[in-house]
Parts: C-alpha cells; sequence; structure tokens
C-alpha cells in the first residue's frame, strides 16, 4: 500500500477545500457523505449516521453492500484530487472484497495512491466499521481528465 503521490502534489488546504465543496454537492447530501484529506496521501469518505435506508434489506441491521459500493466509488474516484484538486476525475473499474458485516451507526472509507501514471490512478481503499475494524477491501481505477472541475478553482 505504499503511497506514490508526488512531492509537488496539491496542499492539505487545496485538498481541505476540495472536500467542502464536494461534500456540498447533492449527491453527497443526499447520501449523507462527506470527504476529508487527513493527509496530502489519504482520502477518507464519511458516513457519520447510518440511516435505516442505508441497511441491508431482509431485516439485517448491516449496512447494504450497494451502499458499501458506492462509498468505495466515491473514495477511489477522489483520488486523483491527490494529485490535482482542479481536475474532473472518475472511476474507470472497482474490485471490492465483503469481508464481513459493516455493523454499527458510522462508516468510515479510506483510500491512497497505489501508483500513478499521467492520466490513470490505481488506488486502494479500506472500509472500516463503527469499532474500526476493516470490513471491505477494494481495488480501483480512476481517470484523471485534462478539462477542470466545475468546484475547482
Amino acid at each position: 500500500m505504499a503511497d506514490s503521490t508526488p512531492p509537488s502534489g496539491p496542499t492539505l488546504e487545496q485538498l481541505t477545500e476540495y472536500a467542502a465543496l464536494f461534500t456540498r454537492t447533492v449527491t453527497l447530501k443526499h447520501y449523507g457523505l462527506r470527504i476529508n484529506f487527513p493527509s496530502v496521501e489519504r482520502v477518507e469518505v464519511l458516513l457519520d449516521s447510518v440511516q435505516p435506508e442505508h441497511r441491508g434489506g431482509l431485516g439485517t441491521s448491516a449496512v447494504n453492500g450497494g451502499v458499501l459500493a458506492a462509498i468505495f466509488d466515491l473514495a477511489i474516484g477522489c483520488t486523483p484530487a491527490l494529485i490535482d484538486p482542479t481536475r474532473r476525475s472518475a472511476t474507470m473499474h472497482l474490485s471490492m472484497n465483503f469481508e464481513r458485516p459493516v455493523l454499527g451507526d458510522s462508516v468510515r472509507a479510506e483510500a491512497w495512491i497505489d501508483s500513478a501514471g499521467s492520466s490513470t490512478i490505481f488506488a486502494g481503499a479500506q472500509i472500516y466499521d463503527a469499532q474500526g475494524q476493516v470490513c471491505a477491501r477494494c481495488q480501483g481505477v480512476a481517470k484523471i481528465a485534462r478539462i477542470p472541475w466545475a468546484g475547482g478553482t
């Protein structure tokens, strides 16, 4: 899980601004998600308050796998911001392993860059339950575009 973010990447202040702008989007508000950058090498996606609609079907109290997939999509899709938060990016591929049920009232995902080319980023991510246990792992590929992100400066 080595980080390969170039030393000339964005500052924590720039990433914090990106996170604030992205967290205010309609989609993230709808899902109850927020983005955070604990460092210039990591992306966090936080679901601070798991709601009934986030839970699985058939009476389970675990967070639904589709919700976890959306969290992974967001986490991997935001890793290009670790290189340039002013450019658009998109998730191209996800490979997920669900290892245990995600229980509790909060979920945290953490993502990082494994390696990066000029426009393709290979990233990893993990989802943690409310007790901090790793419950799911993901490998993904994201594309960083040349065109600017509408929310970027």
